[in-house]
């Protein structure tokens, strides 16, 4: 692929969000402010985090059907146990983590599909959490909403913690020694192990932090909702799988965007919000997303298309 299709294929995303926001601001252009900006993309930041740890994943060439359920039962765990008894809710989070790590080592060791494994873990972590509420409420520890309620400075939180997000992304999958070997192992796992490297502890310890992504991420949902509910992050398992793919991301391992991920979690939200400006059901949301996925993939398509003929 030349320089040039391979630009334009890693702005398609940051367009895609682009478009998005001048279409908000069109329609209404008060949203063009702290206040308003904030508003639009306040629930992104609990989904940015469900779409990098679905990214982790997804650069072994996975797929993490079970990451929506985790955020989930990582929500339940903050509004039940943390609250109480902090050192408890710490363990139990860590001991979620912990299990990631296994379920990771699980496919590897016995070559499991992903998508089979992480499938029975999601109605672990569902049911997990329906133990510990069986009906929404819980509280969320105070010093969490209060963090989640802090006015940034210049922009709003939500904007700064997409930057970080980005940032530290970037720096773990293409500049560390870590992220070479994860995109090596999804790219091609006997080569990995022919130069010595441990699939197995390699694989665990992704799926690990993916869960730490996903704990980070149920804490935030706690912290904006200040309650839980067993079925609270239902929906991010699809939308953290749409948001790797709109951002560059690809099924094939390997091949992943920390930067377009992000952007593509911002992008559905953002989908999400412009249908309420235009006083759309909830329900059209989903729809919404999915058009905006299938245009930015069919666009990819075509300057492939391109640069085939050129």
């Amino acid at each position: 692929m030349s320089l040039t299709a391979a630009r334009l294929r890693a702005l398609l995303p940051a367009l895609a969000l682009a478009a998005l926001l001048a279409a908000v601001f069109w329609r209404q252009p008060r949203a063009m402010s702290y206040f308003g900006l904030n508003l639009l993309l306040n629930l992104a930041m609990p989904i940015i985090f469900a779409t990098l740890a679905q990214m982790m994943i997804m650069a072994l060439g996975d797929l993490d059907l079970s990451i929506g359920p985790f955020v989930s039962l990582a929500a339940t765990i903050g509004a039940t146990v943390l609250p109480q008894q902090p050192a408890w809710g710490v363990a139990a989070l860590a001991a979620a983590i912990g299990v990631y790590a296994v379920a990771g080592a699980l496919v590897e060791r016995r070559k499991l599909p992903s998508i089979v494994v992480t499938l029975g873990l999601s109605f672990v972590w569902l049911g997990c959490a329906v133990m510990l509420l069986p009906t929404p409420g819980g509280r969320s520890p105070q010093w969490l909403i209060d963090a989640l309620r802090w006015k940034a400075p210049v922009l709003p939180l939500p904007i700064w913690t997409a930057c970080i997000a980005a940032l530290l992304g970037h720096l773990l999958i293409t500049r560390s020694a870590f992220g070479t070997a994860v995109r090596g192992l999804g790219g091609n796992a006997a080569a990995m192990a022919k130069a010595g490297w441990s699939t197995l502890r390699l694989r665990a310890t992704v799926y690990a932090a993916a869960g730490g992504f996903g704990v980070v991420a149920g804490l935030m949902l706690l912290g904006q909702s200040t309650s839980a509910d067993a079925n609270i992050a239902s929906r991010y398992t699809l939308i953290s799988v749409a948001a790797v793919i709109l951002g560059g991301g690809e099924f094939s391992g390997g091949r992943v965007s920390p930067v377009g991920a992000v952007i593509g979690a911002l992008t559905m939200t953002l989908a999400a919000s412009f249908l309420t400006f235009l006083s759309i059901a909830p329900d059209w949301q989903i729809g919404m997303q999915g058009l905006i996925l299938i245009g930015v993939i069919g666009l990819r398509a075509a300057i492939d298309r391109w640069e085939e003929r050129a």
